[in-house]
């Protein structure tokens, strides 16, 4: 599978939809568009994981980071629509306690 992704910019506003699976192989490709904004001075960056069906560790990875580099720069990293199956991977790692991921979990009955 591939993933599909989207990225709107209002100001410093960036909405970025992913559709399809983050893994190993296509890591990368969201690493390139994610990380130069993620890097840039008092962004906001919303990331829609409403059409991600599957995540693995290096997914994860990739928002860790994210986050990690929004905080250096003074901007914010907000997920949001994430299904069950996405949402739980944050939470048995423990990312949620330092990820923004909102809690309209869409997609998947609880």
């Amino acid at each position: 599978m591939n993933l599909d992704i989207q990225h709107k910019q209002t100001n410093e506003t960036h909405e970025i939809s992913l559709n399809g699976e983050i893994d190993a192989y296509t890591a990368p490709k969201l690493r390139e568009v994610l990380f130069p904004i993620t890097e840039k001075r008092e962004q906001k960056i919303i990331i829609d994981l409403q059409q991600v069906n599957y995540m693995d560790s290096t997914g994860l990875g990739i928002f860790v980071g994210a986050m990690k580099a929004t905080k250096k720069s003074g901007s914010t990293l907000k997920l949001s629509g994430a299904t069950n199956r996405v949402r739980r991977l944050f939470e048995i790692t423990g990312l949620t306690e330092v990820i923004d991921l909102d809690n309209g979990v869409k997609g998947e009955a609880r």
